[in-house]
């Protein structure tokens, strides 16, 4: 299980997890998770009525549930939606879902996006955790109080005083791939073409998986 987040909006996580979702389902079949919310649109799909906004909240959290929200996207990627508000859950409701997808077969890529502390049972389960951040100072300083991550994804672009080591130094983590701000991202996402036309910009993220 790979868990990608953020600890300011705007960074590109929801994106970056999207992104290398795709490129893990040429691999092997993928489960795709969003506790974010943005996945779907991402993705150029129709927003879902249920997910795990309502799976959250729900007395008893059938664990088959989970499996009957999946919509697919590839014929080797599945997207497991938010169902159309954040996922905001108790931390237990957390460790139950990070049980579960940490036994599951395929691989799994989770968007946790800004969800932070309340989150901290699945990325502490994670086989891999990235911080996805820009090398700006009030991002760097928002992720310091956050959950701990493996690796970093630094999102780069140009002026920015800090380089990757900066990053890696303030973060106390390796920066496992550079992904530079590329226009091409924001178009192929506004067709919902992000997996069919991946930009080339964002094959580096291969190195996170």
């Amino acid at each position: 299980m790979l868990c990608l987040f953020s600890a300011k909006g705007g960074v590109g996580c929801s994106v970056a997890a999207a992104a290398t979702a795709g490129i893990s389902s040429r691999r092997a079949p993928t489960l795709l998770v969003d506790l974010h919310g943005e996945l779907s649109s991402i993705l150029g799909l129709e927003p879902a009525a249920d997910g795990l906004s309502g799976w959250f909240q729900t007395e008893a959290a059938a664990p088959d549930l989970l499996r009957r929200l999946e919509v697919p996207v590839t014929d080797r990627l599945s997207l497991l939606p938010n169902g159309g508000r954040r996922s905001l859950g108790a931390p237990d409701r957390y460790q139950l879902l990070a049980d579960l997808l940490r036994v599951e077969q395929r691989q799994v890529v989770v968007d946790v996006g800004t969800l932070g502390l309340s989150a901290v049972p699945l990325v502490a389960q994670a086989s891999r955790s990235v911080l996805v951040t820009r090398a700006c100072y009030l991002a760097l300083r928002a992720a310091q109080s956050g959950p701990s991550p493996d690796h970093v994804l630094l999102v780069r672009e140009a002026g920015r005083a800090l380089n990757a080591n900066d990053v890696a130094v303030a973060i106390g983590a390796p920066v496992a791939a550079v992904v530079p701000w590329d226009p091409a991202v924001a178009r192929a996402v506004d067709a919902g073409v992000l997996l069919r036309r991946l930009p080339r910009s964002l094959n580096s993220l291969e190195a996170v998986l």
